[in-house]
C-alpha cells in the first residue's frame, strides 16, 4: 500500500504473533512509512513491560483486549487531537436557531468534551459541562430551567448516562419530563439505541460526532419548543 501511494492511516498490530512479534512488525513498518501512520499495539496481556521498547520501535499507543468501540475511539482521538477532529466552521452554514441556546454536556473524557464544546460554540450556543452522570443530575436540579437540552455520554464513571437520565426523568423538577436528552456513544448498535430510549432519552448520536447531524438533531428539538 505504501509503494502504491495508498497509505493506511492506522495500523492495529497484535503484540504476540508467531514468527515476528508486534514490536518487530512496528519497527519494520515505521522504517518505510515514516511518522505519519498511526500504529497501535493491541494485546490481551499487561503491556507495561514492553511499552518502552514498543515506543522506541514507533508505536503511538496501546489497546487492551477485548477492544470496545468506545476505547478504540478515545484512543484514536487522543492521538489525532482536536484540530483534526473539528473541521472549520463554514460561515455559509450559519444556524441562527442555535445561537444563544444553552446545553448541558455530560462527558467524562476531556478531549471529547473539548470537541463537543467547540462544535457547539461555533453556532453561538453556550455550554455547561459535567464530568460524570451524578454531576449532570446535580447541575440539572440546580439550573434545569436554564438548559434547552442535555447531551449525555453513555459511559461515565460514578453514574453512567442511562442511570443519570432515569434519575433526571424521575426527579421533581418541572422540566424533568420535557427537556430533550440526547445520548452520545461510540457503541451505536441497535440495542444501544433501544437502551437509550428505554432510559428516557429522546435521541442517539454516534461517536465520532458528525457536526451536521449534531446540529440537525438539536435544531429539531428546539423548533418543537
Amino acid at each position: 500500500a505504501h509503494k502504491t501511494g495508498e497509505e493506511y492511516d492506522v495500523c492495529l498490530i497484535d503484540w504476540k504473533m508467531p514468527d515476528i512479534d508486534g514490536i518487530e512488525v512496528t519497527r519494520r513498518v515505521r522504517e518505510f512509512v515514516g511518522p505519519d501512520t498511526t500504529i497501535i499495539i493491541i494485546t490481551a496481556y499487561d503491556w507495561s513491560s514492553i511499552e518502552e521498547d514498543a515506543r522506541k520501535a514507533g508505536a503511538n499507543a496501546f489497546l487492551s483486549k477485548p477492544i470496545f468501540a468506545s476505547t478504540l475511539y478515545n484512543t484514536l482521538l487522543s492521538i489525532t487531537g482536536i484540530e483534526k477532529a473539528v473541521r472549520a466552521c463554514d460561515p455559509g452554514l450559519a444556524r441562527p436557531v442555535l445561537a444563544g441556546r444553552r446545553a448541558l454536556l455530560a462527558e467524562d473524557n476531556e478531549l471529547n468534551r473539548e470537541i463537543a464544546v467547540e462544535l457547539l460554540s461555533m453556532t453561538g450556543m453556550e455550554v455547561d459541562c459535567a464530568g460524570d452522570g451524578r454531576e449532570a443530575v446535580q447541575m440539572f436540579a440546580e439550573k434545569g430551567d436554564c438548559y434547552d437540552l442535555i447531551l449525555m455520554d453513555v459511559q461515565m464513571p460514578v453514574m453512567d448516562g442511562y442511570e443519570a437520565t432515569r434519575v433526571i426523568r424521575a426527579s421533581g423538577h418541572p422540566r424533568a419530563g420535557s427537556i430533550p436528552i440526547l445520548a452520545m456513544t461510540a457503541d451505536a448498535f441497535h440495542e444501544d439505541v433501544v437502551k437509550a430510549r428505554e432510559a428516557g432519552m429522546n435521541g442517539h448520536l454516534a461517536k465520532p460526532i458528525d457536526p451536521d447531524r449534531l446540529y440537525q438533531a438539536i435544531e429539531s428539538f428546539i423548533r418543537k419548543m
